[in-house]
């Protein structure tokens, strides 16, 4: 699977297994564990780095040329990369990108994170499709002198994603509003609610007024809410019912976010359960969908592969259209599983599985795609205009 299978090799991927997979190390110098998943987007290599959902993952880049846009401070879903590291197949180039303002390989190497290139990813990505998403270490060292053995140990002993509660380590640990919109090419200033324009006065306070629990969110999902005239307010995975219900929300939103549905699922299904008992508009997205499938009595369970990449058909069953999506997702929702007041509202053209429903009893719904992409296509934007259209 790889180019360079000489000892002059400045990178490794250890598998789990025993097998080695030798490359060309860039970014940071080290070594770390994870499960290898792949991603067949083609733009947004940034933005798959940042985003909270990919903590405690290895992403292969299906996409040869990674790198070539450089790295931009405005394409960060979170303060800092959550994955582990990444393998691509050409060696990273020189920026290419007016909007650039530094290379990706010295952005790697700033946060910590190891890349790996050289690697034929095709062989990589159908390995995984076939086997399943391995656990392994991502190694790089200049002097290419690796410790094999105990890399393999360290793979080994990594205990995997299921059963994993990670949304603790990438929420936020205190509340705060947020207030930036879209940005808008030509400037990476986003827009400030105060610019756009108001929503109606409608004599009973603010109708718009959210909480997003953050159990790993990406920003642009903050953006699109501001887009459509939220005020949102953003608390911890951890808040309680009291605190969330302190800010007298009109609406709910629960977040994306890594790690296993069912861990989460402790903490955070007894406050969604509380909430849907209130009668109140409750939208989800990616992890927020599975933990709203718990509370409901819906199952989890964790996919042979996953679903990564900003190509992902969903069929709408309302009207029978297709939206092409952004997923990140390892984990799923039963559709077998799902109770009789939740109405299947998507599905996955690739395997079938459940990508969305809603609840007939309560104004809550919730898509297991991410509809404000980043990157990927604007075909499900709409989700954000139907959930402020519900608040009242």
């Amino acid at each position: 699977m790889a180019d360079a299978q000489s000892s002059r090799a400045t990178g490794v991927l250890v598998l789990a297994s025993g097998e080695v997979i030798r490359g060309r190390g860039f970014g940071a110098e080290g070594a770390a564990a994870g499960e290898v998943c792949f991603n067949t987007a083609m733009t947004g290599y940034q933005e798959i780095m940042t985003d909270p959902s990919y903590s405690g993952q290895i992403v292969t880049f299906t996409f040869p040329h990674i790198g070539n846009v450089g790295a931009t401070p405005g394409d960060m879903e979170a303060i800092n990369p959550h994955a582990v590291g990444c393998i691509v197949r050409e060696d990273v180039t020189a920026p290419s990108n007016f909007r650039s303002t530094g290379g990706f390989d010295a952005w790697m190497r700033s946060y910590g994170r190891i890349g790996l290139a050289g690697v034929d990813t095709r062989a990589l990505t159908r390995r995984t499709r076939e086997q399943g998403a391995p656990n392994a270490v991502i190694a790089h060292r200049k002097d290419g002198d690796f410790d094999i053995d105990a890399l393999v140990a360290l793979a080994r002993a990594w205990p995997g994603l299921e059963g994993m509660d990670l949304a603790k380590q990438v929420s936020t640990l205190q509340t705060y509003k947020w207030d930036e919109g879209l940005w808008r090419l030509g400037s990476d200033r986003p827009t400030p609610l105060a610019s756009r324009a108001a929503p109606p006065a409608s004599g009973r306070g603010n109708t718009r007024r959210v909480v997003a629990i953050d159990y790993g969110l990406k920003r642009n999902i903050l953006r699109s809410l501001i887009d459509v005239g939220c005020e949102v307010t953003v608390v911890p995975a951890t808040a309680s019912f009291d605190d969330i219900a302190a800010h007298a929300p009109a609406g709910l939103f629960l977040s994306n976010g890594p790690g296993d549905p069912a861990a989460t699922a402790e903490y955070a299904v007894p406050v969604i359960r509380q909430w849907l008992d209130m009668g109140k508009p409750l939208f989800g997205i990616c992890l927020g969908h599975q933990l709203l499938g718990l509370a409901v009595g819906a199952r989890t369970s964790k996919m042979h592969q996953g679903h990564r990449g900003a190509n992902h058909p969903v069929k709408r069953l309302s009207d029978g259209r297709v939206e092409i999506t952004s997923m990140n997702h390892g984990f799923a929702v039963e559709r077998a599983t799902l109770p009789a007041n939740a109405r299947e509202t998507h599905v996955s053209l690739f395997d079938g599985s459940n990508c969305g429903f809603e609840l007939a009893d309560a104004p809550a719904f919730s898509v297991q795609y991410h509809p404000e992409a980043s990157p990927g296509p604007q075909d499900s934007h709409y989700l954000f205009e139907r959930f402020v259209g519900s608040l009242r």
